[in-house]
This record gives structure tokens, sequence and C-alpha cells, in this order.
């Protein structure tokens, strides 16, 4: 006679594991009926793992991943672009984000480094962080109209709170002057409290040149570089046809004859 009372009131606080895992066991054999006990434990841990996957999914939305289904499972590290399957393995494990630490991936293009990126941001929300990706283009728009708008404490501060900011396509193009004391106000709000992780083509040695002013480019990369673990990837473009089988083979070139 409870049954239905006790599934509205679990519905009422937002319990809908323990509700799930109420009506699951209330179909069980009555001569494999568990305890109390059982049924408590049962419960709670149906709940806990509703709460976390809700978690994770809400974390995942948040994140706005260029490749939300990007996981390190499916890294192939039987292509040849220099990965380390310790290296990529031991950083799937998060320690790097509870040290405040960065990573640096960098290659040419095409050779996956944005979606390696989305697959350590996909772990991280995974293991309950917070998570958000943007291209460095995009970045500068929004910090230019905030700064226009007066919003930009506010986004500099949601910039700073996130655990784990993808900044992809680091370096495509020179600096201007304020986009360098921009750069240089979000990691300084970053460094040593929350994580990064930097796609590049350039490589890091070219990095100071292309921030521009030698004093504001030393502040900025003391911040992101001495804790940084790096990762180059290597080899051709995975963009190109032939590095794709699922794609349709271009057309047979052959001059075709009729007749006349």
């Amino acid at each position: 006679m409870l049954t239905h009372p006790t599934l509205d009131q679990m519905a009422a606080l937002g319990l809908t594991g323990m509700a799930d895992a109420w009506k699951a066991l209330a179909g069980q054999d009555p001569g494999q009926a568990l305890d109390r006990n059982e049924w408590l434990g049962l419960m709670l841990d149906r709940e806990v793992s509703t709460r976390a996957d809700k978690r994770f999914a809400n974390r995942l939305r948040n994140a706005r991943l260029r490749f939300p289904d990007a996981c390190i499972e499916d890294v192939n590290f039987a292509a040849s672009r220099g990965l380390d399957r310790r290296q990529i393995l031991a950083l799937a494990q998060g320690e790097w984000i509870k040290a405040k630490e960065q990573i640096i991936l960098t290659g040419q293009t095409g050779t996956g480094k944005t979606w390696l990126a989305c697959a350590f941001g996909h772990q991280a929300a995974r293991l309950d962080h917070s998570v958000l990706y943007v291209r460095m283009p995009r970045l500068f728009e929004d910090m230019a109209m905030a700064r226009l708008d007066g919003r930009f404490p506010k986004l500099v501060d949601k910039l700073a709170r996130v655990q784990l900011l993808i900044l992809d396509d680091w370096g495509t193009h020179g600096l201007t002057d304020q986009q360098r004391l921009d750069l240089l106000e979000l990691f300084e709000e970053r460094y040593q409290r929350r994580s990064t992780i930097i796609t590049a083509q350039l490589p890091v040695s070219a990095w100071h040149d292309m921030i521009g002013e030698p004093t504001i480019a030393d502040a900025i990369l003391d911040r992101i570089v001495h804790n940084a673990h790096r990762v180059d990837l290597k080899g051709d473009s995975m963009r190109r046809p032939d590095q794709n089988t699922n794609l349709t083979p271009p057309e047979n070139t052959e001059t075709m004859h009729t007749e006349t």
C-alpha cells in the first residue's frame, strides 16, 4: 500500500535512481527477497550512480567540445604519430589536473591535436572536473566584445574558474597589444589554480616571437610552459583522403571515348 506514495516522495525529492531501484527490487521473486539493509544499500548505490551519470552529462554538454565523442579508449597508438602510450594513459588518470599542470599538444595541421585535446577533456569530465573548449580566434572575439559592453571581468572570472580550459588553434596569427594583455590576465588568474590544454601548429620554441612583446611574452610563457606536459604529434594529415577508408574514392580520371 505504501509503494506509490513512497515513489511519489522519491520523485518529489529528485531521488530518481532510488525510485528506479525500488521498482526493480519490488518486482523480484519473493523467494530471492533481500533484507532491509541490502535493499537500502542497492537503492543508495543506484542513486549515487544516477547522479554521477547526470553530472557527467551536464559537464560534457557545458564543455562544448569540438569532438564530444572523443575518448582516451579510442586513441590509435598504432598510427605513426609519435604518441607515447604510457604518457597518454598516465595523463588519463587526471593527476595533472589535481596538480594544476598543463598539456601542450603540438604538430602539423590534421595530426589529431584537437581530437586528442577533446579526448582529454572528455576524460576530465568523466573524472568530475568542469571543462570548457574554445578556439583562440573565438576567445579573442569574445574578449573584445566583453570589453565593449563591460562584461570583461565577468568573462575572465568564468574562464578562470573552469577546472580544465582547452585553448585550440593557439598561435594561428599574431597578437595585438590588447590581446597580449588579455591573455596575460587570463593566465595570471589561472596560474597554479587551474589546468589548461593548448593545441598549436607552432612549436613551443616559436611562441615567444608569435606573442610579440618580449616582456609580456616572458610573463605568459612562464605561466604556461614550465609546468606543462608536452605531446608532439607527428606524421601526415589524417584528413587526407587516403587516411580515411570510409571516404568515397575519386572518380576514374581516364578519358571516356564515345562513338560518333
